[in-house]
């Protein structure tokens, strides 16, 4: 096996390539890539989500650090990975080690690793922890270890709280008097994961009434995924709808991505929230500058950003890329140093001025409760508003599992000869960001992204004509080879 990082850290099934021995290699690697940086001497934040053994694989992280001499701040029990990038930060820490598998099933677990800027590490440094992985998982090394108990007593585990520093910051980012003030009905689903606690609770303190659901912790999300989607979120659904609630808010398994429904029960989707948002805090602050988007999120973005007089930057997709642009703006816009106004990522990640470079639900929830009780309106209502000053943006997301046979033969035909029209639309331009993004002559767009670790094809599609999305939606199914188009 290897211990490889996608898209949001190393991911893998637990008693078969997440072990406890694997993760002790899996840190042995960091600790000795932190000595390499000359980072050892400063702590290390650990977290955890509410997955089966979570802690368990925490404590074992810690002792590993122990045996190598370092310090780590420990938190006591689960927390979401937004706060742990805050405190990385606040304590200028050399990074943080976060056991979650995200939104993934209860089975899967792993480890995300974030580094001292506060954002997920780069590429460039996992490959280099999962190039020193290799020899400790040939047998030819063998990571150091020690008993949490010693860890403490030499107060290399220092035991944290995280929760307090992170509610202030988060006075910093959301108007706690408007939320007060707007006088709202929230329900908030937790959906069993490390936002118990922090999303309801601070809105609590902030004066709403809050119903909150599955708060408590079940390793198995009640035989579901801990992801904020429609398909898991019919009880929130239901109750938003019998308590009359002005919205409901979900998190995911790790607290990073966020949910939002509407007081009719419908879901915004992202591509809808985070022009909603932008929108919002330009008129509510006053902020200008640049946001930033992954490759394949909605245009509605731009075409918000153009009419308030905003820059927009594109990212691969990995919410690493928009952290890396929001931590070194200044590098990447000398001019706007500091201007940096939000940032988000179609598939429920977001953060803002101010803030980490890592996604946080628990404030992208937060923020929506701020735009209902400012505008006292439905957020569908709001959205309405907007669409008709810049337009309305239809989208749409189709994933197909090919075999890596079909998956190599699509990456080179796409990479050899890519298409220049799709029916009676020519392709403007192509986007290589990340994957093959096709600009067509109308403005609409389809995208395609092959996984590097899963034989998962994913086709992106968008257009400001709602007639056409079928037409994209048998173009894309062509594009991915699963189609004719007769």
């Amino acid at each position: 096996m290897s211990i490889k990082f996608g898209t949001s850290g190393w991911r893998a099934i637990m008693a078969d390539e997440f072990t406890f021995a694997n993760v002790r290699i899996a840190v042995q690697s960091i600790a000795d890539y932190l000595r390499e940086e000359r980072l050892h001497n400063k702590p290390i934040v650990i977290g955890y989500d509410t997955r089966f053994l979570s802690e368990d694989f925490a404590k074992t992280a810690a002792g590993v650090l122990a045996a190598n001499g370092m310090e780590s701040l420990l938190c006591g029990r689960d927390t979401p990975t937004p706060v742990v990038a805050f405190e990385v930060l606040r304590n200028k820490a050399a990074g943080g080690i976060i056991i979650t598998a995200s939104h993934n099933p209860a089975t899967y677990s792993g480890l995300k690793f974030n580094s001292a800027w506060g954002g997920p590490a780069l590429p460039q440094i996992t490959q280099k922890i999962e190039a020193g992985a290799e020899p400790y998982l040939a047998g030819e090394a063998i990571p150091k270890t020690s008993r949490e108990a010693v860890g403490l007593k030499k107060r290399l585990i220092v035991p944290h709280d995280p929760m307090p520093a992170y509610f202030k910051q988060l006075d910093e980012l959301v108007d706690r008097s408007l939320l007060k003030r707007g006088k709202i009905r929230v329900v908030t689903d937790a959906l069993w994961g490390a936002g118990r606690g922090y999303l309801d609770e601070y809105l609590r303190k902030a004066g709403v009434d809050v119903n909150a659901l599955h708060t408590n912790r079940d390793v198995l999300y009640n035989g579901h995924g801990p992801s904020p989607d429609p398909e898991t979120l019919t009880e929130l659904q239901a109750t938003v709808k019998k308590t009359k609630a002005h919205l409901g808010l979900a998190t995911d398994g790790d607290a990073d991505r966020f949910g939002i429904m509407d007081v009719d029960g419908s879901m915004l989707t992202p591509n809808e929230f985070l022009p909603l948002l932008l929108d919002h805090l330009v008129k509510t602050r006053g902020w200008t500058g640049v946001a930033a988007r992954s490759v394949m999120t909605s245009h509605f973005l731009d075409a918000v950003a153009k009419r308030r007089g905003l820059t927009v930057q594109e990212t691969p997709v990995g919410f690493k890329f928009i952290g890396d642009v929001m931590a070194h703006e200044n590098s990447v816009y000398p001019s706007r140093q500091g201007h940096f106004v939000l940032g988000g990522e179609e598939s429920g990640g977001l953060s803002i001025r101010g803030h980490v470079p890592e996604k946080d639900g628990v404030l992208g929830c937060l923020l929506a409760a701020e735009i209902v009780a400012v505008t006292k309106r439905p957020l569908r209502k709001s959205l309405e508003i907007l669409q008709e000053e810049v337009g309305t943006f239809y989208t749409d997301r189709l994933n197909f599992h090919l075999t890596m046979e079909k998956m190599f033969e699509l990456r080179g035909r796409l990479s050899r000869n890519p298409p220049t029209r799709f029916g009676p639309l020519a392709v403007r331009r192509i986007v290589e960001t990340d994957g093959f993004k096709f600009i067509l002559t109308d403005g609409s767009w389809i995208g395609i992204r092959l996984s590097g670790t899963e034989p998962v094809v994913r086709v992106y599609l968008e257009t400001q004509d709602r007639a056409k999305l079928k037409a994209l939606e048998n173009a894309g199914r062509v594009l991915a080879g699963v189609s004719t188009g007769k």
